[in-house]
């Protein structure tokens, strides 16, 4: 015989209502079913933040309307536990999604001991340990929405522009760009390696459908620890047929501004949560500058000012900003703790300053990372050497100048792929593309118009010291009907991080790989 209480159990949960719908049911009696993100007290009061995965809201228990063994109950309630809260829906502006639940009648689901993250600041190593419960924190929670919307947003802009997904193996015998980074595994005895990219297969199917484009997972064994750095990471990849490096360049900067727009128009709210700047949204809409290799290094060097603005002098004005920020931090620190010594604050207000000097020291933290930097990347702008490769420092110095991505195009084929197609009025060049994100995030998109002469790419493959007997297959594309043809990679991850301006690409992951990290 079925449990009654399984049964009025589950007859709830049918028609519970979800926290993203209670706009549907104002004024309206519902049962809610949550977790606790917060909790806070008041005479004869208790409020109740919920998440439930949709969103969050406020809920109200007020001792004179639910009675003491109601009210009791609700003391039990801790961090993360589990519950059913029956109420009404009240619409209220003030609160977070604009409803509150007045509580009539609580269901404890399990209450949670020691909840290992408390709503103060933890360190991030820590969190990293902890990364499969602080993904229920409200910031991840935005984070992990916006990555949803913006592989939603992909797919849409493709599929609208007649494109066709395709996929490319994840087990490959070759590399597009040398074997120093890969991964190595055993195929049945042979080497093989797990794919750094579908590029040339994306090449291949682009052959057979005119306009394709890959998403998946791919891996680049890096044994670096920097904040821009996945092991494992995402990358879309179009390729068209029949595409000059301009018409790949307009693709890029239509495609980029699609996905921005969109979600500046559907996730504010998530925006909100983040604390985002949207200065970047409210540009987006501006054309997006594209400029030489050749001008980019005169504008990182200082020799080529951007609409009056000077890189190296820009860069000296942020490092006095930021010692002058570090100070303000350091005093206003001081101020409230100087205030909660003195006695005579109430529990809450104690409590709120602590969290915020918690917050204030982790920003001193990276403000002083930036005064350690700035010096350093001053140093690389002013003594970089036409014909080397734009370091991470060197895309933030130029991307500092501009409100909105930058395009660098034209690179000396000697720090470029193989595949890329020479540029016919100086052969030293190609035509390839880099998209730079701006606010010092840089790189997030590299393309090229590909190289269609057969007799060319086979003198680049073997520059570059790479296997012939592995390209076979991919010299046969110029062989037996090449067209021109282009494409581009975008770092799904690192869109995220630009997008979300958060400070490291491990939280635009649900679980993160990187050098050494494999667990949880």
């Amino acid at each position: 015989m079925e449990d009654v209480k399984t049964t009025e159990i589950s007859k709830t949960a049918k028609n519970a209502v979800w926290i993203a719908d209670l706009s549907k049911h104002e004024n309206e009696s519902v049962c809610v079913q949550a977790w606790i993100s917060n909790k806070r007290s008041g005479k004869g009061l208790f409020f109740l933040e919920l998440r439930d995965g949709t969103g969050f809201c406020q809920s109200v228990m007020d001792l004179n309307n639910v009675g003491e063994e109601i009210f009791e109950n609700c003391k039990q309630l801790t961090l993360s536990s589990s519950l059913r809260v029956f109420g009404k829906v009240v619409k209220d502006d003030r609160q977070i999604g604009g409803y509150e639940v007045q509580i009539d009648n609580i269901d404890i689901i399990q209450i949670v001991d020691n909840y290992p993250i408390s709503n103060k600041e933890h360190g991030i190593e820590f969190l990293m340990e902890k990364r499969h419960l602080w993904l229920r924190s409200k910031r991840q929670w935005a984070i992990m929405r916006i990555r949803s919307r913006v592989k939603y947003a992909i797919h849409t802009f493709f599929q609208e522009k007649g494109f066709v997904q395709t996929d490319t193996p994840i087990f490959t015998g070759s590399a597009c760009e040398g074997t120093t980074t890969l991964f190595e595994t055993d195929y049945y005895g042979e080497p093989a390696y797990l794919s750094q990219s579908g590029q040339l297969y994306g090449e291949a199917t682009a052959m057979a459908l005119g306009k394709i484009y890959t998403f998946g997972p791919t891996f680049r064994a890096e044994k670096s620890k920097t904040r821009r750095h996945l092991s494992e990471f995402w990358m879309i990849e179009p390729e068209m047929a029949f595409y000059d490096l301009d018409m790949n360049m307009d693709l890029i900067e239509e495609f980029v501004r699609y996905i921005v727009t969109d979600i500046y128009e559907h996730y504010r709210f998530e925006l909100e949560i983040l604390e985002r700047d949207l200065t970047l949204f409210e540009n987006i809409g501006k054309e997006f500058p594209r400029i030489t290799y050749d001008d980019a290094i005169k504008i990182l060097k200082g020799d080529k000012d951007v609409e009056g603005k000077n890189a190296i002098k820009t860069l000296e004005n942020d490092l006095v900003e930021v010692k002058a920020q570090i100070i303000e931090c350091n005093k206003d620190i001081d101020e409230r703790e100087a205030a909660i010594a003195a006695g005579g604050m109430k529990k809450g207000a104690i409590n709120f300053n602590k969290n915020k000097i918690d917050v204030l020291k982790n920003k001193i933290k990276q403000l002083e990372e930036k005064e350690r930097n700035i010096p350093q990347w001053l140093e690389s702008a002013k003594n970089f050497k036409h014909g080397e490769d734009l370091g991470g420092s060197d895309e933030t110095v130029i991307t500092r100048l501009f409100s909105t991505p930058v395009m660098v195009y034209n690179w000396p084929k000697d720090i470029k792929a193989f595949y890329m197609k020479r540029n016919e009025e100086n052969p030293d060049y190609v035509k390839g593309v880099d998209m730079l994100a701006p606010e010092g995030f840089g790189e997030i998109v590299g393309g090229a118009e590909r190289e269609t002469d057969h007799d060319l790419l086979v003198e680049r493959i073997k520059a570059h010291d790479l296997p012939m007997e592995a390209f076979e297959w991919y010299l046969d594309l110029r062989k037996f009907g090449t067209v021109p043809h282009a494409g581009f990679g975008l770092g799904f991850e690192r869109l995220i991080m630009w997008l979300t301006n958060v400070s490291h690409i491990r939280e635009t992951i649900p679980f993160p790989r990187y050098y050494g990290r494999l667990f949880p």
